[in-house]
């Protein structure tokens, strides 16, 4: 298996995958978040975001991807996903970016925060390197190389106390953060598509 990954291999993935790129769900309690791709001289590279640290966040402090609930305001996910990403980032995701499609819908099960919802997670490309401007959710924003995810040996697991006793998670590790839970979910069935094409 190798470790290589172009945009070109992340486009054929995300069309194997046959998602619809509009996210239809039930109508309540939806969110949608946004997999934004670039190319990069060693492959391509994914946007997380940290989030910031906040006590009514039920994801505070983790690695994410730019999104969040569906607003009433917004015709569907999609507009979603490009209306939080404009808002944390500000990047421009309708000017910017691409929409490749979108990977399989993730339920969540918070027992606290806004419940349990339906996230759709659509995936991007985006041309050069337009400037991000993190808001007040986002401690920082940081490209990681689609390679070393791709690379198993780079998968690894923690112990996780979240419910009252310890339960072991898997993650990476990149560069002192923790990628896990909800994202990295999300995140698998292009990995396992990617990997399954030969990337």
């Amino acid at each position: 298996m190798g470790t290589t990954a172009t945009l070109e291999q992340v486009r054929r993935a995300v069309g194997a995958l046959g998602r619809s790129a509009r996210g239809q769900g039930p109508e309540e309690r939806r969110a949608a978040v946004a997999a934004i791709l670039r190319e990069a001289a060693a492959g391509a590279e994914l946007l997380f975001i940290h989030r910031a640290e906040h006590p009514h966040d039920p994801w505070s402090g983790h690695m994410a991807f730019p999104g969040g609930r569906v607003d009433p305001g917004d015709p569907d996910p999609l507009a979603a996903a490009v209306r939080e990403t404009r808002e944390e980032l500000a990047l421009d995701l309708g000017r910017d970016a691409t929409l490749l499609g979108a990977l399989p819908e993730v339920h969540t099960h918070l027992r606290r925060g806004p419940g349990a919802m339906l996230v759709v997670p659509f995936v991007f490309e985006v041309r050069g390197e337009p400037a991000l401007a993190p808001n007040h959710e986002v401690q920082e924003a940081v490209w990681v190389p689609l390679p070393f995810l791709l690379d198993r040996g780079n998968r690894g697991d923690f112990l996780w106390n979240g419910r009252g006793f310890p339960l072991l998670m898997p993650c990476y590790r990149y560069q002192g953060r923790l990628i896990w839970g909800l994202t990295l979910h999300m995140l698998d069935p292009l990995l396992d598509a990617l990997n399954g094409a030969g990337a």
